[in-house]
C-alpha cells in the first residue's frame, strides 16, 4: 500500500473525503518546497488539525516523493539534456535560447522546478547563464565560480566564460547568425537586460524572441511543480510596525514618485510590507508571489491560496485581496483600462510585466522597488531581536570554536564534518529555523575560493600549520546571522599572521568609523582595505552586503563596495563588515561581523553623525594576530570588543567553553 493510499485511507476514516488528485498536486507542491523553513507546519496546508498518526502518513508520503527525483542531481549534466532542447528548439522555429539561473523575482535562491541551468548543465552556482545555439552552447558565470564551472559542467557541450570580461551579450553579438531567432523567456529576463540582450541581437542581425511557455520545461521530466510552503505571520512585536502603517508609508511614497500603484516582483518586499513569512526557497524565509500596492494602501497579491492557513488569512484582513498568481496579467491589464500609472523597477521586475502593462496603455514609472529603503533601516524592535539573535548564535558559534580547538589537536578533522558540527550547535539553541546560506567550510586552499561549497570530492582535511576559513550564519524568528571567522590549525605562519592582522586592522577601522549623515558605504570601502594596499594586496569581493530582519541575508538597497552606490547609510541598516585576503592554493583569511548604522553624538561636531555598533558575537583568533601591527586604539578595540564578547557569551555556555572563552578573548 502507498503512502498516498494510507492518508487517504486515514482522512476518510476522519470524516473527509478529499479529491484525491486535488491531493496530490498539493503534495507535490508541498515537497518541492525545502522543508526546513516550512517547519512542521507545513502538515496545516494538507491537514489542518492532524494528529500524530495522520502527521506519520504525510511525513512518509513527502519522504516518498522526494524518492522519486527530479534530475537535479546530476553534474555533469546528462548529454541528452541538450540535444532534447535543440530538438523542441527546432520544432518552435527557434535557432536558439537563453537559460538564465534565474526565476520570475530574480531572487538569490530559487526554486528547485526554476533550476532549469542547473538540470541542462550541472551547474550549481548561485548565478550564472547559458546560451544555446544549433552548433554551440555557452555558460557565463562570474570569478567565484570559474573552477566550479569546470568540474560541474561538461565544458565541450558548453563552453565556459568569465564575466564581466567576456560577457554574454558581447557573445551573442559574434556568434548569433544573420536571421537568427534567439529566443527568451519573458518571466526570466529582466527589462534591462533585455534591452542588453535586445541591442546584441540586433548587432548580429537577429531577433531577441520572446517565448509563451519555456521550452526547457517542455523537455525536464518530473520538472519539480511550484514550492507550496506555508505563509506564516510576523507578529507585529517582532517586526515593530504592522502591516496597516507599512502599506500606507509605502504608497505615500508611491504616491511621491507620481505613481497610483506599485508592482512588486521582490517576494523579501511583500513579506516585509505584509508582516509574513514563508519558506518557498531555501535559506531565505519568504514566501513567493507579486503584488500591486494601492494608492490607499490595498493590496491586491497574485499568490495560491493553498499555501495560506486560515490563521494567515485572517492575519492579513479585508485589505489584502488575495488572487491566483495567473490572474496579474488580466489585474495589469485593468489598470491600463482605468488610467493608471504604475511604478515598476526595471532591474529586477520580468520584462513580461513591463510589456504587459505596455501594452495596456499603463503610463509606467521607473524607479526603485519602494519598499526596499524602509525594510533596510530597521526600527527598534527589530533592531531588539537582531540583537537577539547574535547573541544566541554567538553563544553556538563559540561552542563550536571551542569545540574545534579541542578536536582539531587530537585528530584530523574534514570540512563536511565541521561544518555539520556547526549546524548541530545552531540546532541546539532550539531556534534556528534554517541557515541563512549554504555553509562556506574551506581549509588551506580551498579557503582562498571566497564561494567555496565543500562536497565529498572536494572537501579537504583540516593540517595542522593551515588556516580554516567558516563563513556561514542563521535565520532565527526575531534575526537573520552572518558571521565568518579565520583559525590557526596549529601554529600559523609569520605571512599567515601578517596578512590576518591587516585583515582585521582593516575590520577595525570599519568598525571604528565615524561619518557624517549622507555618506555612503563606497566613500568607506578603501578603510578596510588601506593596511592591505600599503604592502601591494587587495581582495576582489565587495566589503559589505545589508542583511534583512528575518529575511535575505543579502539585502539592499545600500553596501560597502569599491563599486559606485549612491545609497546613503542610514540608522537601523545593518551591514557586513568584511574584508579579506586569498592567497591562491594556500589559504583564504576573512573576518566577518555584522554592524548596525547608529547616530553618534561628537562634540563640537557641525553636523549629523553616524557610527557602527558591532552586532556579532564571537571570539577573533588571536594565534593569528601579530600585536606589533596593532596601534594601541586598534588593541584597545579588539580588547574591548572581547570583554563584550565573554560577558555576553560565557553565561549561555557550559564550563569547558567558559575556559576556553577566558583564554581566547584575553587581553592583549
Amino acid at each position: 500500500m502507498s503512502s498516498a493510499s494510507d492518508v487517504l485511507d486515514l482522512l476518510r476514516r476522519r470524516g473527509q473525503n478529499p479529491d484525491p488528485a486535488a491531493l496530490a498536486s498539493l503534495m507535490e507542491g508541498v515537497a518541492a518546497a525545502p522543508e526546513a523553513l516550512a517547519g512542521p507546519e507545513w502538515v496545516e496546508l494538507v491537514a489542518p488539525g492532524a494528529d500524530s498518526e495522520l502527521t506519520d502518513a504525510l511525513t512518509a508520503w513527502r519522504r516518498e516523493i522526494d524518492r522519486a527525483g527530479d534530475g537535479l542531481e546530476a553534474s555533469p549534466a546528462p548529454p541528452g539534456r541538450l540535444a532534447d532542447l535543440r530538438a523542441e528548439l527546432a520544432r518552435r522555429g527557434l535557432d536558439g535560447f537563453v537559460v538564465p539561473r534565474a526565476d520570475e523575482h530574480q531572487g538569490e535562491y530559487v526554486p528547485r522546478g526554476a533550476q532549469r541551468l542547473a538540470w541542462l548543465t550541472g551547474f550549481r552556482g548561485s548565478a550564472g547563464l547559458a546560451i544555446v545555439l544549433a552548433d554551440r552552447a555557452a555558460i557565463f558565470v562570474d570569478g567565484r565560480y570559474t573552477l566550479a564551472v569546470r568540474s560541474q559542467v561538461d565544458t565541450d557541450a558548453f563552453v565556459p566564460h568569465q564575466i564581466p570580461e567576456d560577457p554574454p551579450d558581447a557573445w551573442i553579438a559574434s556568434n548569433l547568425p544573420k536571421g537568427a531567432r534567439l529566443g527568451f523567456d519573458p518571466w526570466l529576463v529582466t527589462v534591462d537586460g533585455h534591452d542588453r540582450f535586445a541591442r546584441a541581437c540586433q548587432r548580429a542581425g537577429g531577433q531577441f524572441v520572446p517565448v509563451d511557455a519555456n521550452p526547457v520545461d517542455a523537455v525536464w521530466t518530473g520538472r519539480p511543480p511550484p514550492p507550496l510552503a506555508p505563509v506564516q505571520p510576523q507578529a507585529d512585536a517582532l517586526a515593530g510596525e504592522s502591516s496597516e502603517s507599512k502599506r500606507a508609508r509605502i504608497a505615500a511614497i508611491v504616491s511621491d514618485k507620481g505613481a497610483d500603484t506599485a508592482l512588486l516582483t521582490a517576494p523579501d518586499s511583500i513579506a516585509w510590507l505584509l508582516n509574513v513569512r514563508g519558506g518557498d526557497v531555501p535559506r531565505t524565509p519568504f514566501p513567493l508571489g507579486f503584488a500591486l500596492l494601492h494608492g490607499d494602501g490595498h493590496v491586491d497579491l497574485f499568490m495560491d491560496r493553498r499555501k495560506m492557513p486560515a490563521r494567515t488569512l485572517a492575519w492579513l484582513g479585508n485589505a489584502v485581496t488575495l488572487a491566483p498568481p495567473d490572474e496579474l496579467g488580466p489585474a495589469l491589464d485593468l489598470l491600463g483600462k482605468v488610467g493608471k500609472r504604475v511604478l515598476i523597477e526595471s532591474a529586477t521586475a520580468p520584462v513580461w510585466a513591463t510589456s504587459r502593462l505596455q501594452a495596456a496603455g499603463v503610463t509606467i514609472v521607473r524607479d526603485a522597488d519602494p519598499v526596499a529603503l524602509p525594510k533596510a533601516c530597521k526600527n527598534g524592535v527589530e533592531l531588539e531581536g537582531i540583537r537577539n539573535a547574535h547573541r544566541r548564535d554567538g553563544a553556538a558559534v563559540s561552542r563550536f570554536l571551542a569545540w574545534l580547538a579541542r578536536e582539531s589537536s587530537g585528530r584530523v578533522l574534514r570540512e563536511i564534518e565541521v561544518s555539520d558540527r556547526l549546524q548541530a550547535m545552531r540546532e541546539q539553541t532550539g531556534k534556528l529555523r534554517d541557515l541563512s546560506f549554504d555553509t562556506i567550510s574551506g581549509a588551506g586552499p580551498n579557503g582562498a575560493i571566497v564561494h567555496y561549497h565543500a562536497t565529498p570530492e572536494t572537501e579537504r582535511r583540516l593540517e595542522p600549520g593551515s588556516l580554516y576559513l567558516v563563513d556561514s550564519g542563521g535565520q532565527y524568528r526575531d534575526g537573520t546571522t552572518d558571521i565568518t571567522r579565520t583559525v590557526a590549525i596549529g601554529t600559523p605562519t609569520a605571512e599567515m599572521r601578517d596578512r590576518f592582522t591587516r585583515v582585521l586592522k582593516g575590520h577595525i577601522a570599519l568598525a571604528m568609523a565615524r561619518f557624517p549623515v549622507g555618506t555612503t558605504g563606497s566613500q568607506l570601502d578603501v578603510l578596510a582595505r588601506y593596511a592591505l594596499w600599503q604592502v601591494g594586496l587587495d581582495y576582489d569581493h565587495g566589503t559589505g552586503h545589508g542583511v534583512g530582519a528575518y529575511l535575505s541575508v543579502h539585502e539592499g538597497p545600500h553596501r560597502i563596495s569599491k563599486m559606485p552606490n549612491n545609497v546613503a547609510l542610514q540608522p537601523g541598516m545593518i551591514v557586513s563588515n568584511e574584508p579579506g585576503y586569498y592567497k591562491a592554493d594556500a589559504y583564504g583569511i576573512r573576518i566577518e561581523n555584522l554592524v548596525a548604522v547608529c547616530a553618534v553624538e561628537i562634540a563640537g561636531a557641525d553636523r549629523r553623525y553616524l557610527a557602527f555598533e558591532t552586532l556579532t558575537l564571537a571570539p577573533i583568533d588571536l594565534a593569528c594576530v601579530e600585536p606589533a601591527l596593532l596601534t594601541e586604539a586598534e588593541r584597545g578595540w579588539l580588547n574591548d570588543y572581547h570583554r563584550r564578547v565573554r560577558e555576553i557569551v560565557e553565561p549561555q555556555v557550559d564550563a569547558a567553553t567558559q575556559a576556553w572563552l577566558t583564554e581566547a578573548t584575553r587581553p592583549i
